[in-house]
Order: structure tokens, then sequence, then C-alpha cells
């Protein structure tokens, strides 16, 4: 592939929407973690479905691989264009092109992120309510099937997502699903295109389920003294049927790094944040119980708020973890991992991943989405240094190995990008074939996102 024989065409299509400026590419070859830049040969704006299937195809004639962007925010590389060609930038098609407040659902173009759609919908009275925490685009959460704090009531962007529009490798545009509530119609190309990665193809258009937004919330936080006891709470929490809105984790280092970075005053204890979601008194109930359990369980320093004010500011602090965890190391670069464990092995899967960090020789912030199972650690490297990266793949790699053997997931809600290739085979045995199998039926050329997700040749 020769990508200046594919400029004069792109060009005719997108005009000045067409870029080759050294700062447009660096820009698109960056990622928040420890991947090395990436740079692609070209950026495109498109501003319709028309302009993608006429960019794919053009590609596609010429052997030039395709990668979509978003927001940039996906943390194992997956908008990284690794094998150079065109990325397509969505950042021009971000509208809501029809919302249903009858049947709570929405359609909406690829780039519009989730707070400039909650915006939109705030008249509604409903809400879209998957929340990574970084204000990603709704593309690229269904592209990575991304989840969140949200996550433990609501479900991941697989339950939310109804329908989409797609344009495949070979230009052509289909639409999967439809607004309808279920159906037995065929195979589930919604659930294959949603967590694909933009390996099977580019989304132009989402339709989403929406929520009614709750008459109260309200918020608290509580610190332990240990990690055993916070996670044994979560356990029953979840086992009792609470509906929780939230429940996250966050240890004692990751306390540390909220006094530091966002001026908190957390004692430096393990903690949890939660959010119940609900009726005046539904929530005085589920708030009653959960303290129930703390209180047995040791918790102390309760604070609840129900104002508006405190409960972004503490929402605030836990999506700004990653950046907090950070400053701990001024300098630093991230391995950022997570992993997803049944909830019955959830206490094991912390304290065994909390030891082993413990003998290590570099800082790793434990914290996550505990209520369906799943955390993370940001392990901190010196920039450069190839003993402590060697080091830090090393934790990551005995996380997945627990999680395996604990019968969980490599990643909740990271996605596979290029930093967990190695660990498909693992979970997936022959199944990782049949996803190979998949890609070279719809997309022969290997072009769309090349180097992610499949086996690669």
């Amino acid at each position: 592939m020769s990508i200046r024989e594919v400029l004069p065409e792109l060009e005719k299509i997108l005009g000045d929407r067409l870029s080759l400026s050294k700062s447009d590419l660096a820009n698109h070859g960056r990622n928040e973690t420890h991947f090395a830049p990436a740079s692609p040969d070209a950026v495109v704006y498109p501003e319709t479905t028309g302009e993608v299937s006429q960019i794919v195809k053009v590609c596609a004639a010429r052997g030039c691989p395709v990668t979509g962007w978003g927001a940039g925010t996906s943390l194992e590389g997956h908008a990284l264009a690794v094998k150079g060609g065109v990325v397509v930038d969505f950042q021009h098609m971000n509208k809501v092109l029809r919302i249903s407040p009858e049947d709570m659902d929405v359609t909406v173009q690829p780039g519009i992120t989730r707070e400039d759609l909650n915006r939109e919908l705030r008249s509604t009275g409903l809400f879209f309510p998957v929340d990574p925490g970084a204000n990603a685009s709704l593309g690229g959460m269904a592209a990575t099937r991304a989840s969140g704090t949200t996550a433990v009531r609501y479900g991941t962007m697989r339950e939310n997502v109804l329908g989409l529009q797609v344009v495949l490798a070979d230009g052509r545009v289909i639409r999967t699903g439809t607004r309808a509530r279920k159906s037995s119609a065929g195979y589930d190309l919604t659930g294959l295109f949603v967590g694909a990665e933009g390996t099977l193809g580019l989304l132009t258009e989402l339709t989403l389920r929406l929520q009614g937004q709750p008459e109260a919330i309200s918020a608290a936080i509580c610190a332990f003294d240990d990690i055993g006891p916070a996670v044994q709470t979560v356990i029953q929490t979840i086992q009792m049927g609470i509906p929780m809105a939230r429940i996250e984790f966050v240890d004692a280092t990751t306390a540390a790094a909220f006094n530091s970075y966002a001026g908190a005053d957390m004692p430096e204890t393990p903690h949890l944040m939660v959010e119940f979601h609900g009726s005046d008194a539904g929530v005085a109930e589920q708030a009653e119980s959960f303290g129930t359990i703390v209180t047995e369980m040791g918790g102390q320093g309760f604070r609840w708020s129900a104002r508006t004010e405190d409960r972004t500011a503490l929402w605030t602090m836990r999506h700004n973890a990653f950046y907090a965890c950070l400053s701990l190391r001024p300098g630093a670069s991230a391995l950022v991992t997570d992993m997803c464990v049944p909830i019955s092995r959830l206490a094991d899967a912390v304290e065994e991943t909390r030891a082993d960090i413990a003998r290590a020789s570099i800082p790793g912030p434990i914290l996550g989405h505990v209520g369906d199972g799943n955390f993370h650690a940001i392990l901190l490297v010196e920039p450069n240094n190839i003993a402590e990266m060697e080091e830090a793949r090393a934790l990551a790699h005995r996380m997945v190995g627990r999680a395996l053997r604990m019968g969980g997931t490599v990643t909740g809600e990271h996605g596979i990008g290029m930093g967990k290739l190695d660990y498909m085979e693992d979970e997936h045995g022959q199944a990782w074939d049949v996803m190979g199998e998949i890609k070279r039926t719809l997309d022969p050329g290997d072009l769309m996102n090349p180097g992610k997700l499949v086996r690669q040749p």
C-alpha cells in the first residue's frame, strides 16, 4: 500500500477534512498509557455515513489500513494505527439524530460523548447510564464494550446498545438490531460489533437504551481499616440484592493520591464510595441496609450527601483516579490493567493482588468497580526503565493468571487492543480461532484496525 495512491481520491471526497499535518498525525498517534506512539499516514474527518463508506471503499481498493478514532481515551492501545494508513476521526459526526422519550431510546452518531448526550437529554427526564469515567465517545464505548461505575445497576454497553449502523471493510453499510426490546430474528450482529474494537467495521450510528432520571440520589464514602472487610462488605451487599447504583473500592494508596491530587481529607486507608438511586423512601431503605453491613464489617467515618455538588465532587475525584495515581510518581508512565472475577472470589483476588504488588519494587494502587467483580491496578513505571517495565508486566501477567484460575476474565472493561493479545488463547481456547475466522470473512485484507484483538499472522 502506498498512501500516495489513496490521498487524491480521499481529497476529492473530503477536501480540507483530510489532514496530513504533523501535529494532527502526532495527536492521533498518542495513547493514555505505556504504548509507544504510532502515528497514521493521514487523518480524515467525515460528516456522514456516506462519506465513511466512500473512505473505506477507497482504502479497501488500495489495501490501506483504516482505524477508527473517538476521544482517544482507551487504555490498551485500541486506536493506535500500528500499521499506518488512515485514521477516521468521528468528531464531526457528533449529533443526536432522534430521541424517543416514550420508548426510552435514542439514536446518535458515534462522535458524541456521553456527557454531551446527557446534556441533550436533561429536558426529557431520561439519561444514558453507562459511565466509564472518561468523557468517551459513544462509538468508542460501544466498540470497546465499555462499562464503568454504574454497570453494577445499569449494565455495560452490551446491555445498552439496541442497534447499530456499520460500515463494513468493503464499504457496505448495514444495520443491526431494531428498536424492539427483544428479537429472535437471526444472529445477534449487534452483539458481534459491540466489543469488536473496530476490527470488523466502523460504527456510524448507535441506538441506545435510556433510563429514567431517579427521583432521589444519595452518595456516601466510608473507610475501613483493611482491604478484607471492605471487599467483604461489597460481597454481602451484592448477595443481599441491595440495588446499588455505584459501589467503588479504592485502596489506601489511592486514598493518599486523592488527598494530594484533589485536596481530599480521607484517612489513608481503604474506602468504599457508593451511590443509591430510586425514590426517597427506597434510597433511605437501601442506605440503611448498606449502613448496617458496613457497621458489622467495622467500617467507619460515613459521610452521606444528597446535594448535587457534593456528589459531583465525589465522582469527579473517583473519575480522576488515574491522574491522581500518576501524580504519586511524577513523570511516571502507567501499565494499567484490569481483571474481573465472580463476586464470590473477589476478596481472594484483591488480597492476592495486593500481596503481590506489596512484594514488588514499584507502586501499584488498586481500585475498581467491585460491585461487579472488576478491579484495576495502576502500575507506575519510570520511563525507559526496562527492569521496572518487566516487573510491571510480570505483575500484570500474574493478575491475568489469577483471574482465569478463579473463573474470571483477563479484562472486565478495558478490552484487548494490543495489550492483552497474548492472553486470548488462555481465556478462549479454540473460540479465539473462531473470532479470527469471523474477522477474515468480514475483512479478508485485514484492513480494519489491524494488529488488535485477533491472532496476528
